[in-house]
């Protein structure tokens, strides 16, 4: 989340997080200036490529499940939380949804404002509704591309 939350901060007009060549660079950069779990990189960058790889389709599922908001008006460390368990609820078969968002309730208590835990809980269980219960999702929002390629 801190990785994605850092990339936001690019010059106008420069979208990082569409930069996909470089992730690895920029992630072994970052890796080198904040204590990270030697274990917890693999994953991390499977998470980071995925959801990076998705954001269109992931920024589309929050903006139809967060009522009254506009992407660009939440705040970064919670859209960039929604954006990595969006991601999980999505393409990982490892974590249940409840599972994916009880975590992401916890690390917005952490993290987050004091509005953060249910306004992330709302949205993540609006998404889960949009993703599982039936409602078809919008052509956009259908993968593109295997969510297991390498980017």
């Amino acid at each position: 989340m801190q990785f994605l939350f850092q990339e936001e901060f690019f010059p106008e007009g420069v979208k990082p997080l569409q930069l996909q060549g470089d992730l690895n660079a920029r992630f072994e950069r970052f890796c080198a200036l904040y204590p990270v779990q030697k274990l917890a990189i693999p994953y991390t960058l499977e998470l980071l490529r995925g959801t990076i790889q998705h954001l269109e389709m992931i920024d589309t599922l929050i903006r139809e499940s967060a009522s009254n908001w506009r992407l660009e008006r939440i705040a970064l460390t919670d859209r960039n939380l929604l954006r990595i368990a969006v991601y999980e609820m999505q393409f990982s078969e490892d974590a249940p949804d409840q599972v994916v968002i009880n975590e992401a309730v916890e690390i917005a208590k952490r993290y987050g404002t004091e509005d953060s835990p249910p306004f992330i809980n709302g949205v993540l269980d609006a998404v889960r509704v949009v993703i599982r219960g039936g409602k078809a999702l919008p052509a956009e929002c259908k993968p593109l591309v295997d969510p297991v390629a390498k980017i």
